[in-house]
């Protein structure tokens, strides 16, 4: 890209009630409807994201339940269920077996057919899936070891790279948000070695996107914005801790939240690999917190002070739908979005 400080999202857009009622079949429909009436409410996220200002798009990850779910539609395996509070769960239960390949990439084709703007495809990262989808109970039988079942997941992860590049997308993301909490003593305290599982999760990764041209590659990383917006836990520590890991990562980019005071110092990116690009995440995703233009022009100016100008895109900390079954305001992410196009307009004049 060309221009100046580009604007994106991370992924996901809030589910309006007629979107979360279509993917949970309610009521059920039959499959021409539903693409027909999904189809159209892409068709205004996408236009949402253009009328704001954006340089990079995505269809909201609207197809899917779950970001991470995903998973269980490109490979059989998976026990699907659902938490007290709506939210899916997946977890292995089988041998994986190939299900649906391209099943990504199907999402990727239609946006392209409803947009000229660059696309963002988002895939879940293997170790994730590990930490999400594997239990003891649930899982042993089939893999007895968590770390065998994520090996399981590489394969099938690449092939569906492979394809959403074929499709025509800019830029694959993939998701590690688990990744980003080993800044947290707590969480590391929760591993006989976390240096070693956080390395892991960068092999996996690596092993994913390795080899494959074609199309950019990054990978998201924050503390779980999504759980901070259900009043769970909040993972504090700067980047200290993971930067040897995010050095090994064989990718060009790199979505960081930095709208917290907990995120730590700016200072880390002169730690990073100088090809990195940066997502640099300078709009709160917090449900009913909206920053001006102005804040967030502030937050890239001091990224500024480690990074060129060329090596920074703005874009939202995380996604801005909380758990698939969350209720966000639309329009609140719209202002969110306009205010960050705004900032980098503000950038480009100087």
């Amino acid at each position: 890209m060309n221009i100046l400080f580009p604007t994106s999202v991370v992924g996901s857009l809030p589910r309006p009630g007629f979107v979360l009622d279509l993917i949970n079949a309610r009521p059920p429909l039959a499959k021409e409807d539903y693409e027909q009436r999904m189809q159209a409410a892409i068709r205004y996220a996408v236009a949402m994201q253009e009328h704001a200002g954006l340089d990079v798009v995505t269809d909201g990850e609207w197809w899917r339940k779950s970001y991470i779910g995903v998973i269980a539609e490109l490979a059989h395996g998976f026990e699907l269920g659902s938490l007290p509070d709506g939210r899916p769960f997946t977890l292995v239960a089988d041998k994986l077996r190939p299900k649906s390949p391209g099943f990504i990439a199907r999402e990727v084709v239609f946006l392209k057919t409803i947009t000229r703007r660059l696309i963002k495809s988002t895939l879940p990262s293997p170790a994730l899936l590990g930490e999400r989808m594997w239990s003891a109970q649930k899982s042993a039988t089939a893999y007895p070891n968590r770390d065998d079942f994520v090996r399981e997941c590489v394969p099938i992860l690449r092939r569906e790279l492979e394809l959403v590049r074929d499709a025509g997308a800019d830029i694959a993301q993939i998701d590690d948000p688990h990744l980003c909490l080993f800044v947290d003593p707590a969480v590391r305290a929760q591993y006989k070695d976390p240096d070693a599982a956080a390395g892991f999760a960068v092999d996996m990764i690596n092993e994913v996107v390795s080899g494959v041209s074609g199309i950019k590659t990054a990978v998201h990383l924050c503390r779980r914005a999504g759980a901070r917006a259900r009043g769970e836990h909040s993972h504090g520590r700067g980047y200290g801790p993971i930067i040897r890991h995010l050095n090994r990562l064989k990718v060009q980019h790199l979505t960081m939240e930095f709208t917290s005071p907990e995120a730590g110092d700016m200072a880390v990116f002169s730690d990073l690999r100088p090809e990195f690009e940066i997502g640099l995440g300078c709009v709160d995703v917090t449900p009913g917190r909206i920053d001006s233009a102005e804040t967030i022009a502030g937050r890239v100016r001091q990224a500024l002070k480690h990074l060129a100008p060329e090596r920074i895109t703005l874009n939202p900390d995380c996604g801005f739908a909380p758990g698939s079954g969350a209720v966000v305001s639309l329009d609140e992410a719209y202002k969110k979005l306009w205010n960050e196009a705004e900032a980098a307009r503000i950038l480009r004049k100087g």
